[in-house]
C-alpha cells in the first residue's frame, strides 16, 4: 500500500510539472526560434533549450530513482565560447543537434499523453476519499439543493448509492494497489521514446568521435615528434655542450696539472661550474618530460607544486579521492602548467584561482585569474595545444575572458580515478 500512495503521490507531482512545465517551456522555446531572424532569438534560443534539457535530464533522473527506467543523455559535449560569434555558435550548434527537436516534442507528448498517464494513479487514490465523503452524508445537501451528482456511472441519489459510491472507490483503491506503479512506469517509458538517444544518433556521435579522436590522435603523433625535437635540440646546445666543454677542459687541465698548477686550479673550478649547470639543465629537461612529483605523488601535489613556483598568489583547491591513469594525470598537468603560464606571462594577473575536482566519471580543471582578459582558442596563447592534448582523451576546453578580465579556462576529461 505505501508504494502504491507514494506512487500515486509522485503521479500527481509529474502531472503537475508536466502540464505547467512542458507547456511554459514548449511556449518560451516556439517564441525563441520565431524571434532568431530578428537576432533576439540568438541570445535566448540557447538560454531556453538549456532550461529544456534541464527539464528534460531531471525528468530522465527521477526515471531512474523512481521507476527503474534508465534513460541516457543523448547532448553532444562542446565547449562554449565567449562573446557574440560564440553566442551565435553554441545557437547554431544546439539548433543542429537531433536531440534539441525531440526533446521539444517530448515536451508535447508529456503535456498530453505523458501527464493523463501521471494522473491516473493520484486520481485512483484521492476518488476512493470523494466518495467515502458522499457516503458521511455530503450527498445529501448537494441532491436537495437540486444537483444531479454522478459518482462515475453512479447516480447518488440516496444513502444506499452513496454506499455504493464508496464501494466503488474502495474497489478503485485496490486497483491502485496493482496499476500504480506500472502506470507510472509507463509514464517514464513513453519518455524514454523521445529523451534516448535514437541508433541513429549513437551511430552519428559515434563517427564523430571516431573522426576527433583521429584528428587528436594525428595532432599526438606531431607533437610527440615536435616534442623530441625540442628535447634533441636541448640536449645538443646545453647539457651535451657542457659537457663537451667540460671533457675538453679536463684534457686541458691533465696536459697542464704539472707545469701550471694554478691555471689547472682555475679550469678545475670552471668544470666543476660546467657540471653543475649541465646537471641543473637536465632535471629541468627530465622535469619537462614528467615532473617526479607527478609520478610520486599524484597531479594535485604536482599543481601545488607549480603554483608554488609561479610568481603570482596562487590557490589551489583540490579535491581527488584517487589517481587517474598516469598520461590522464601528465595531459593534465602540462595542460594546467600552459594555463598558468598563460595567467603570467599574457593576462598579467596580480592572483590566480586553481580549483581540481573529480565527478561523475569526469576530471574538471578550472583555473581562473584577474588578469586581463582577452584569451582565445587560437589565437598564439598556446591554448589550441592545450585543446589537442585534451582531445587525445576526449576531453574538451572552454574559455570565458572577456576583455578587462576576468578570464576563467574550464578543461574536463572523462577518466575514473583508482
Amino acid at each position: 500500500m505505501r508504494e502504491s500512495l507514494l506512487a500515486g503521490a509522485r503521479g500527481l507531482y509529474l502531472a503537475v510539472a508536466s502540464l505547467v512545465g512542458s507547456i511554459t517551456l514548449f511556449v518560451f522555446s516556439v517564441v525563441s526560434l520565431v524571434l532568431i531572424p530578428l537576432g533576439i532569438g540568438l541570445f535566448t534560443t540557447p538560454a531556453v533549450l538549456l532550461a529544456v534539457r534541464r527539464f528534460a535530464t531531471l525528468h530522465r533522473v527521477q526515471a531512474g530513482e523512481w521507476a527503474d527506467v534508465s534513460i541516457a543523455v543523448p547532448y553532444r559535449r562542446e565547449p562554449t565560447r565567449p562573446g557574440v560569434a560564440g553566442q551565435v555558435e553554441r545557437c547554431t550548434r544546439m539548433l543542429k543537434d537531433p536531440a534539441t527537436w525531440r526533446d521539444l516534442q517530448w515536451l508535447l507528448v508529456n503535456m498530453t499523453l505523458g501527464a493523463v498517464l501521471a494522473l491516473i494513479p493520484p486520481v485512483l487514490v484521492l476518488y476512493m476519499l470523494y466518495g467515502w465523503v458522499l457516503a458521511c452524508g455530503v450527498w445529501k445537501p448537494i441532491y436537495q439543493a437540486g444537483g444531479g451528482e454522478w459518482y462515475a456511472f453512479i447516480h447518488v441519489t440516496s444513502q444506499g448509492t452513496a454506499f455504493a459510491a464508496a464501494a466503488l472507490g474502495t474497489a478503485l483503491f485496490g486497483v491502485s494497489l496493482y496499476v500504480n506503479r506500472p502506470l507510472l512506469r509507463a509514464h517514464f517509458l513513453l519518455s524514454r521514446t523521445l529523451l534516448a538517444p535514437t541508433a541513429t544518433m549513437r551511430e552519428r556521435e559515434l563517427a564523430l568521435r571516431v573522426g576527433r579522436l583521429e584528428e587528436t590522435r594525428h595532432d599526438a603523433v606531431d607533437s610527440s615528434a615536435a616534442e623530441l625535437r625540442r628535447i634533441e635540440r636541448d640536449l645538443h646546445d646545453g647539457a651535451q655542450a657542457r659537457l663537451v666543454a667540460m671533457g675538453m677542459d679536463l684534457g686541458t687541465i691533465e696536459a697542464i696539472v704539472e707545469k701550471d698548477p694554478a691555471k689547472a686550479k682555475e679550469m678545475i673550478a670552471k668544470a666543476r661550474q660546467n657540471s653543475g649547470e649541465a646537471l641543473t639543465e637536465l632535471r629541468d629537461l627530465v622535469r619537462g618530460i614528467h615532473p617526479p612529483v607527478l609520478a610520486e605523488r599524484g597531479l594535485g601535489d604536482a599543481v601545488r607544486a607549480l603554483a608554488l613556483r609561479l610568481p603570482v598568489a596562487t590557490d589551489v583547491d583540490v579535491e581527488l579521492p584517487g589517481r587517474a591513469d598516469a598520461s590522464v594525470e601528465s595531459a593534465a598537468y602540462f595542460a594546467v602548467s600552459e594555463v598558468l603560464t598563460n595567467a603570467v606571462k599574457y593576462a598579467q594577473a596580480d592572483r590566480v584561482w586553481v580549483d581540481v575536482h573529480h565527478a561523475d566519471g569526469m576530471l574538471r580543471i578550472a583555473v581562473t585569474d584577474d588578469g586581463k582578459g582577452g584569451a582565445v582558442i587560437g589565437a598564439g596563447t598556446g591554448l589550441s595545444g592545450v585543446e589537442r592534448r585534451l582531445g587525445t582523451f576526449d576531453g574538451v576546453l572552454a574559455v570565458s575572458s572577456p576583455v578587462g578580465g576576468p578570464t576563467m579556462v574550464t578543461m574536463e576529461i572523462p577518466c575514473e580515478l583508482s
